[in-house]
C-alpha cells in the first residue's frame, strides 16, 4: 500500500499538468473565427439549414477546412447543431475526418456531453472507436475522464472500444476514477463501465489497477463496484 501511494503521489505533477492541458483541448471556434467563416462554415455555425441546402446544392464543398482544420461538421457539433450534422452526412461529408486538435465529431459530442449528437453522429457514419486527441484516446476515454455517463452508455451500446488504451496507459475505466472526483457522476460512469465488461485488471504503467486507485482516493463506492465484478 505504502508503494502504491509512493507511486500516486508521483503523478500529482503529472495529473495537473494533463487535467489542465486536457480542459482546453478542444478548441470550438472563437469569435473572431467565427466572424471570418462564409458558406458552409457559415450555414453550418448559424443552423442555417436553408443556406446550407443550397450551399450543397450548388456543390460546395463538403469537408472544406478552416483555419485549424475543422470542417463545417466539426463547426455544427460545436455549435450543437444537430440537424446541419445529419445533412451534411447524408450529403456525403467525412464524419471520420479530424480537425486539427485531431478531433472528431463524436468525440467533441461526448465531452460537451451532447448524448443526442453522439448517437446522431454514430448513426450517420462516425465511427465511435476512432482515435482521437493528442493522447491517442477515444471519445469513451473522454466522456469517463468527465463522468459523461450517459454518453458513456451511449457509446457502449454503439460498439465503442471497452478496452483501448491511450498513450498514458489508460482505459476509459482508469480515466473514470484517476481522473474523476469519486462523486455521483463518475460512479455512474465506472458502473457503466464494469456492466458493460470492461477489463478492471488493466494496470497503469505503474501496475497500479483501478481498484487500487480506487482505494487509496478513498472512492468507497466505486471500489466496491469493482470489487463486486470480481465475485
Amino acid at each position: 500500500m505504502l508503494r502504491t501511494s509512493l507511486k500516486l503521489l508521483a503523478l500529482l505533477p503529472f495529473l495537473t499538468f494533463y487535467l489542465a492541458e486536457s480542459a482546453s483541448a478542444q478548441r470550438a471556434p472563437s469569435s473572431s473565427e467565427i466572424k471570418s467563416f462564409t458558406g458552409l462554415h457559415k450555414a453550418a455555425h448559424e443552423n442555417d439549414m436553408a443556406k446550407l441546402e443550397i450551399l450543397i446544392a450548388s456543390g460546395a464543398a463538403l469537408d472544406k477546412r478552416d483555419n485549424y482544420g475543422r470542417t463545417p461538421a466539426h463547426v455544427a457539433a460545436f455549435a450543437s447543431n444537430d440537424e446541419i450534422v445529419r445533412t451534411l452526412a447524408e450529403s456525403g461529408a467525412d464524419m471520420n475526418a479530424l480537425e486539427n486538435g485531431i478531433y472528431d465529431v463524436v468525440t467533441i459530442a461526448a465531452v460537451a456531453n451532447d448524448p443526442e449528437l453522439v448517437s446522431l453522429a454514430i448513426e450517420v457514419g462516425n465511427d465511435p472507436g476512432l482515435t482521437t486527441s493528442i493522447y491517442d484516446g477515444t471519445a469513451l476515454i473522454a466522456a469517463a475522464h468527465l463522468g459523461h455517463h450517459e454518453v458513456v452508455r451511449r457509446l457502449i451500446r454503439m460498439g465503442a472500444p471497452l478496452n483501448h488504451i491511450n498513450n498514458l496507459r489508460w482505459t476509459a475505466l482508469m480515466e473514470a476514477v484517476v481522473l474523476g472526483d469519486g462523486g455521483s457522476d463518475h460512479i455512474e460512469t465506472v458502473k457503466a463501465l464494469v456492466e458493460a465488461g470492461a477489463d478492471i485488471s488493466i494496470a497503469d504503467r505503474d501496475g497500479v489497477t483501478p481498484l487500487q486507485h480506487a482505494i487509496s482516493r478513498g472512492y468507497d463506492e466505486i471500489a466496491e463496484i469493482i470489487r463486486s465484478s470480481m465475485k
